[in-house]
């Protein structure tokens, strides 16, 4: 079970590993103003009865040992108190965007970039970029689970093996559309078949209280297993709801998935992915060069 991970964290060389600091920065708490306090509150308690409905049982049981405050922007500082403990990650401030290779390595060094920003108060229903209320209320309470953990450090493993092997900017660019896509169908827009009826486990649907039960309980959207195959040609669109969505039966069945990505990666199989989105920015590309050797 990938559930039965160790107490202490390293990078498999003995030493424990922390990223480079160029992208992280403080939270300096004293600059959320009230507004920024009543748009937390909103938001997280609007969340509530859809969690209770649609969210799988790790998503629940993870809120609940981080303690979130209903009403107040979280600490970065109180919520890896309670995190880091349990799985070894922590949530780690940036100010924005990251690019591909920083943000997947610093999952294989179990740190999450999170944005430490909070919403417009007239963008409360759709806001097109990551937000602390997405980072952390969508994405870290399944950090606290151990297995899921495991398949987020596993997954940044192939990003950073797919660094070491890939030298050809075309082929560079079709990884990190595969592992975007990969990342998006799962850990942003995951859904798992449960004994309950399928829930949601994905970060993008646990933040947004409209989608969640779309997710769910729409007629439009298909929902099929997971696979890999059509996971990472399958492009998508973030400016809408999603039509389409995989299901998953357990963590360590995701982390298997994540084992073939691997295979893959190696065997050349993510190198002419289909076309389409994400489109990958030069400075994507540019991160997957000359960073690898120093982070082995």
């Amino acid at each position: 079970m990938r559930g039965d991970a160790p107490t202490h964290f390293e990078n498999g060389t003995g030493a424990s590993v922390i990223p480079p600091p160029s992208h992280f920065i403080e939270q300096d708490y004293s600059r959320y103003v009230e507004r920024d306090h009543e748009t937390w509150k909103t938001l997280y308690n609007r969340m509530i009865p859809f969690w209770e409905r649609y969210a799988n049982r790790h998503y629940l049981e993870g809120l609940a040992r981080l303690q979130l405050h209903p009403g107040r922007v979280p600490r970065l500082e109180q919520v890896n108190g309670f995190l880091n403990p349990l799985t070894g990650f922590q949530a780690r401030a940036v100010s924005g965007y990251i690019p591909a290779f920083e943000f997947f390595d610093c999952l294989r060094n179990r740190v999450f970039p999170t944005t430490i920003r909070v919403r417009p108060t007239d963008q409360l229903d759709y806001y097109p970029e990551p937000d602390i209320f997405h980072d952390v209320a969508g994405h870290v309470p399944m950090h606290t689970d151990r297995a899921f953990a495991e398949v987020l450090v596993r997954f940044g493993e192939c990003a950073h093996e797919a660094a070491r092997r890939r030298t050809d900017p075309q082929a560079i660019a079709s990884n990190i559309r595969a592992m975007a896509r990969f990342f998006w169908f799962t850990v942003e827009f995951g859904l798992m078949r449960t004994p309950q009826g399928i829930k949601a486990y994905g970060s993008g649907l646990l933040s947004s209280h409209g989608e969640l039960e779309h997710s769910i309980e729409s007629p439009a959207v298909q929902r099929y297993p997971l696979q890999l195959e059509w996971a990472i040609n399958q492009g998508f669109e973030i400016d809408h709801y999603q039509p389409l969505l995989f299901t998953v039966e357990s963590f360590d069945a995701l982390y298997e998935e994540v084992g073939r990505l691997i295979v893959w990666m190696r065997e050349g199989k993510l190198d002419n992915v289909a076309l389409g989105e994400p489109e990958i920015n030069a400075r994507d590309i540019e991160s997957f060069f000359g960073t690898a050797d120093h982070r082995l």
